[in-house]
């Protein structure tokens, strides 16, 4: 495999779109598909799937394009979805909840271990079985169970310091939906997530068909 150091952003975006196009074909029972068949079920070119795919060494053979479970698995691997992550959420609002109560990510691997509030209102709810904690004893639940991802959905003024408490505590990825471009150590991933930025982007295709 080549290193993913150099591959592109935008490569690594459409891997998802990919698995899961695949997982759909794996429900319906076929075991093969062609670029050509695939460019026209995804929407992406033959030639921009092979080439995306070659980034990873290619798994196609010529004149039989590609084994489903073995692309729908190297693309899982590849994607690190091969392995499970402990989470924590900062912030039991709304949008936390809704994280929180979202099932696919558990059947996925990804956990969420402890979901975190200064709100002392909400202090000792349980959100889909997770009981929400005092924010202050965060670091040391992060440490302790040795979470992998923070999430944040917290408001603007306090997302940095809740990053940076968890960078100190040990995670390995931010997943921001506060709406503010964080700074995190170059060690840590980080995943930002702008919802009105994507709405904006909507509108804009909207009125640009009409």
């Amino acid at each position: 495999m080549k290193k993913e150091t150099r591959i592109s952003n935008a490569v690594i975006r459409r891997l998802p779109r990919y698995r899961r196009y695949l997982r759909e074909l794996q429900k319906k029972g076929i075991k093969k598909i062609s670029s050509n068949e695939f460019s026209i079920l995804i929407g992406y070119t033959a030639s921009q799937i092979r080439q995306d795919l070659n980034n990873f060494g290619g798994f196609g053979q010529q004149g039989y394009g590609y084994n489903v479970d073995d692309l729908y698995n190297e693309i899982s691997a590849i994607l690190g979805l091969d392995k499970k992550y402990r989470m924590v959420i900062a912030g039991a609002g709304n949008l936390g909840r809704a994280i929180a109560n979202y099932t696919s990510y558990y059947k996925s691997g990804f956990l969420v271990e402890g979901i975190f509030e200064t709100n002392t209102e909400l202090i000792g709810e349980k959100i889909h079985d997770v009981e929400v904690m005092d924010y202050e004893g965060m670091v040391e639940f992060i440490e302790k169970k040795h979470i992998d991802i923070g999430i944040i959905c917290t408001g603007k003024n306090s997302a940095q310091e809740v990053a940076d408490k968890m960078c100190f505590a040990g995670v390995r990825g931010i997943w921001n939906f506060a709406p503010l471009d964080l700074e995190v150590p170059g060690h840590v991933a980080l995943e930002q997530v702008h919802l009105s930025d994507s709405l904006h982007a909507l509108a804009y295709h909207m009125n640009k068909k009409e």
